[in-house]
């Protein structure tokens, strides 16, 4: 198989063991923990893959746990609006 498809399987993988364990809850310092042992596992479990492209997987990963704009429902647009209306009403 092409490394290419390979680091996009690897990716899907990682991606989806990030949603399914709970990691983007975690303290910053348990997801470098989480992410450094889900890598080594992804690096046994894809052996074709370099050293760099397992890199490029926990760069890609930790980018995923701390997007510049926050995952969940407490940072939706409407939550926000309906802040700064309640914070505009106060005023």
């Amino acid at each position: 198989m092409p490394t290419e498809k390979l680091k996009d399987r690897a990716r899907d993988e990682l991606f989806s063991h990030i949603n399914r364990c709970g990691v983007l809850q975690a303290a910053p310092g348990d997801q470098e923990t989480w992410m450094d042992e889900t890598i080594e596992y992804l690096g046994e479990r894809y052996p074709d893959l370099s050293d760099g492209d397992l890199k490029e997987l926990r760069t890609v990963g930790m980018r995923f746990c701390k997007p510049a704009i926050p995952h969940g429902a407490d940072s939706t647009g409407a939550d926000n609006t309906a802040k700064d209306e309640s914070d505009a009403n106060a005023a």
